[in-house]
């Protein structure tokens, strides 16, 4: 017995599965994820790596709740990217208030997600926004 699931949302190419599994779900765990790697002091390249099997799992997603191609590449690298973009958000604020928190004497916030050496400082080698 399978249970008839509507046609919007079976389809490979419907946005509110898209949005759903991949905006929602997978962007969420990468949000997290870029937060943790960036919490711990690990690089940036990390998330990359990281962010390989959590699209695996995003893939995985689609096909086990909405019957889409598994192992298709095309839509792989799609969630690879969206899973990327929101894991790098997360990583660079959490970079960015970890700096400007923890090195207040030396950095001052210079937008959302950027760092600047403060005025004040002496021309010291300290770190400058990524």
């Amino acid at each position: 017995m399978r249970i008839s699931i509507p046609e919007f949302l079976s389809d490979e190419h419907s946005l509110a599965v898209f949005f759903l599994v991949s905006v929602a779900m997978g962007g969420g765990a990468a949000w997290l994820a870029g937060r943790a790697i960036a919490s711990t002091w690990r690089p940036w390249w990390h998330l990359a790596l990281y962010m390989l099997p959590l699209s695996a799992v995003v893939r995985f997603l689609h096909y086990a709740l909405f019957d889409s191609k598994f192992l298709s590449l095309h839509y792989y690298l799609v969630d690879y990217a969206v899973c990327l973009a929101f894991g790098s958000l997360g990583f660079h604020l959490t970079r960015a208030t970890q700096m400007v928190t923890r090195y207040k004497w030396i950095h001052e916030r210079a937008g959302l997600f950027r760092w600047r050496r403060r005025d004040d400082t002496p021309a010291a080698d300290t770190p400058k926004s990524e």
